[in-house]
């Protein structure tokens, strides 16, 4: 039998490596921000084009490399990282493997220019698919700038997986954050299509936080800091009512690199126990410092995930930490029904010095001398105490002459005390009118989840939420296609905040919106003003649905116009549909089969779930035999 196995070419192995160190141009941008970081940069600037498609540039003033570091850099498994397999558990640096270089050479043209601070002249190394191109002497000023251009230009179906321009320009400001967040003395700036996205000075962790999702930001953070023997955490998480129903922003960083962990996620939201609804999620920004030999972050290629050695002590310390920060400043609920709230110290005298109080003495006080006399006072009961009750007037001598005041001071018109009509109590606040006197209702509902209705052939039982979606879900995409939707104008227009990317998000689809009846004022920066919203949404519900909606467009934009509206109107018929528990009278629900059944296809809901079941009076005679 003829031998079978071979080595590899360099070049395929080079592409293979690039399969798992490169998946798509976030992954180059990852790799050299943390190159920059690595070389003690304090000024990184990212310049993309055609969301990482066409270049990804990276330029930073470290230390740079010299004429054989620059050429050794490309080389596989070429690293001044670590010497020995020992040094893998001390590790304190970002890139550590010498693969990152090499494999975005093999499947890119890679552009490189360094220099030192002892060199006059730097080095200019141009290379393709592996292969270098030139090596020259250049001016250059110090630090490095490595310029990707033409990504998967080798390997045509690795592109043909890429996304849309939107979601990988996402992905490429994710990682953007990522860097940013763990290094805030460091300045950042990201230039995409020639235009400034980022323009982060050096400052601290808060401020950082600030610049990158807004100044109504820093109003939302809760201070987090800890130290224990084996563990220090610092860091700020989010105030529960700015919670979230999308898990955005939310980070763990372990000695400065940024990690996933379900375990530990599980650790800050066990902390929100009971301050937050069920679905919504905690905002962080932890920074976990733990001794590097008691870590191990060599198990995953993209070094995002990170296995502890004693994950248990660590999960405990994290909950009690956020436990207690959302405690300490008060943010817990106080359930202490006996506390006299007229003892509690005024917030503004909460810093100030106690004193003591002065005293002042009359020291002409006789009490058995004669009390001097009063001037003229007016009292508001006079006619009360100079009437013939009596010293100690009762409550009957408030109304002395009150019947005959009333009668005199209109004869024309004289008015009784019985004809005075108080205001009703009653309460009247259903949208329609329940007349409880009604015995004909064919429908009931069944745990404030389920609509019941009789048929011949047995029930009809209906997913209220799920068939609201599809009345809601059919009008929207009719608004925003025939255009004619109809807004009810705002007495005073909503101000709302976002950061500047759902802000870029939500002008992209600006013109969808306003086709379902919203109405923009001003859309800039991080502020957005609507001063009408369309007819079917109440005011107190914006917010969560502008909120989910971008959440749904950075998970999934499709490229087309037709699909980006039918995702649009599902994602806000989910928003704005009646929800599970809320109970609705007879004729309610009424409306909500009529409308149901008026739809064009309401057998399913916009997410192809089923809408309603129907039970036969068969299945129903089974359960009695």
């Amino acid at each position: 039998m003829t031998d079978i196995i071979q080595l590899l070419p360099d070049h395929v192995a080079n592409q293979i490596a690039a399969g798992e160190v490169v998946q798509r141009p976030a992954s180059v941008v990852k790799e050299l921000l943390e190159n920059a970081i690595d070389a003690k940069a304090t000024s990184i600037t990212l310049v993309v084009k055609d969301a990482g498609k066409t270049l990804v540039q990276v330029t930073d003033d470290g230390v740079g490399m010299s004429v054989t570091d620059a050429r050794l850099s490309f080389e596989r498994h070429a690293t001044s990282k670590i010497k020995s397999a020992e040094d893998l558990f001390n590790l304190h640096t970002k890139g550590f493997r010498g693969e990152a270089l090499a494999s975005i050479a093999a499947i890119a043209h890679v552009e490189l220019k360094t220099k030192t601070e002892g060199n006059d002249i730097g080095t200019h190394l141009t290379i393709e698919g592996s292969k270098v191109i030139s090596q020259d002497p250049a001016v250059v000023p110090k630090g490095t700038t490595i310029a990707v251009k033409n990504l998967f230009y080798n390997i045509p179906a690795r592109r043909n997986f890429l996304k849309s321009n939107t979601v990988e320009t996402r992905h490429i400001i994710d990682e953007f954050h990522r860097v940013a967040l763990a290094h805030p003395s460091v300045a950042f700036q990201m230039i995409h299509n020639g235009s400034d996205v980022f323009n982060l000075p050096a400052s601290n962790s808060r401020q950082r936080i600030v610049n990158i999702f807004g100044s109504k930001t820093n109003e939302k953070l809760v201070p987090v800091n800890e130290e224990t023997e084996i563990l220090k955490i610092n860091g700020f998480v989010l105030k529960p009512e700015y919670g979230k129903k999308s898990r955005g922003e939310q980070f763990f960083f372990v000695n400065d690199r940024f990690i996933r962990s379900s375990y530990l996620h599980h650790a800050v939201a066990s902390a929100y126990e009971g301050l937050m609804k069920n679905g919504v999620h905690p905002g962080y920004f932890l920074f976990l410092d733990v001794d590097p030999h008691s870590i191990d972050i060599n198990i995953h290629p993209t070094k995002t995930e990170i296995k502890f050695d004693d994950e248990h002590a660590i999960y405990a310390m994290l909950r009690a930490t956020v436990k207690h920060s959302l405690g300490q400043f008060n943010i817990a609920p106080v359930l202490d029904f006996e506390r006299d709230k007229g003892f509690d110290t005024p917030y503004e005298y909460g810093k100030k010095s106690p004193k003591a109080p002065s005293i002042e003495v009359d020291r002409d006080f006789n009490p058995f001398k004669e009390k001097p006399k009063q001037g003229n006072i007016n009292f508001p009961f006079e006619r009360a105490r100079t009437s013939s009750v009596g010293a100690n007037p009762s409550w009957e001598s408030l109304y002395v002459g009150l019947h005959d005041e009333i009668e005199t001071t209109e004869t024309s018109d004289p008015v009784s005390i019985h004809q005075i009509e108080f205001e009703s109590e009653e309460v009247t606040g259903n949208l329609f009118e329940n007349d409880k006197s009604e015995t004909g209702q064919v429908t009931f509902q069944l745990q404030n989840k389920y609509v019941v209705s009789p048929l011949k052939t047995g029930l009809m039982v209906i997913h209220q939420n799920l068939a609201h979606q599809r009345i809601l879900y059919e009008e929207l995409l009719k608004n925003i296609t025939v255009k004619e939707a109809v807004s009810q104008q705002l007495l005073f227009p909503l101000q709302l905040n976002f950061s500047k990317s759902d802000v870029e998000i939500i002008a992209k689809i600006r013109e969808q919106l306003e086709h379902t009846g919203f109405v923009f004022s001003e859309l800039k920066g991080e502020n957005i003003e609507i001063s009408g919203i369309p007819v079917m949404i109440v005011e107190s519900l914006v917010v969560n649905l502008l909120q989910q909606l971008v959440y749904n467009i950075k998970e999934d934009l499709p490229d087309s116009g037709f699909s980006q509206n039918d995702m649009l109107a599902k994602s806000m018929a989910a928003s704005m549909a009646i929800k599970t528990g809320v109970s609705l009278n007879s004729e309610e629900q009424e409306h909500l089969i009529n409308q149901l059944f008026a739809c064009k296809e309401p057998t399913v809901s916009p997410g192809n779930k089923p809408v309603f079941t129907i039970i036969n009076l068969g299945e129903i005679d089974k359960k009695f035999m």
